[in-house]
């Protein structure tokens, strides 16, 4: 506390704020320095802009239905075909792009020998795609 020499006969009660004042200065620049500090880094996944959509592919071809009877004969797609105009036309199939999946069917009474010889033939043409029909499953009792 300041006192001073005034004529009155009492002593000046006023508070020197000089010194307040640099104390709160001081503690601002403290603050201001220490705050970047103290702040902590939170990580956060933030969603990302998906891709747009693939191009759904094609839709496969239709499947060739080969039949097999039990006598020899050959039906492609329900049409009679010989042996030698299988073997044709399995290898034109195979150039297809997608290519199609070769059903074959064979009889009950069919040989194993007829079957194994139309598979190697197709294998042969370059055919990748060769499935069964089961007689059953077509409808056949």
């Amino acid at each position: 506390m300041a006192f001073s020499s005034n004529s009155s006969s009492g002593a000046m009660a006023d508070i020197n704020v000089t010194p307040l004042v640099d104390v709160m200065l001081v503690l601002l620049i403290i603050f201001m320095i220490t705050m970047p500090l103290l702040s902590n880094k939170i990580q956060i996944d933030l969603p990302q802009p998906s891709p747009p959509p693939a191009v759904p592919p094609p839709p496969p071809p239709e499947p060739i239905r080969l039949v097999v009877q039990s006598n020899g004969q050959l039906f492609w797609n329900d049409e009679p075909i010989s042996e030698d105009a299988l073997r044709a036309q399995l290898r034109v199939t195979a150039q297809k792009d997608p290519q199609p999946e070769l059903d074959i069917k064979p009889d009950r009474t069919t040989k194993y020998q007829l079957v194994a010889q139309v598979m190697a033939d197709a294998k042969n043409a370059g055919m990748i795609k060769i499935g069964f029909v089961s007689p059953a499953a077509a409808g056949d009792q």
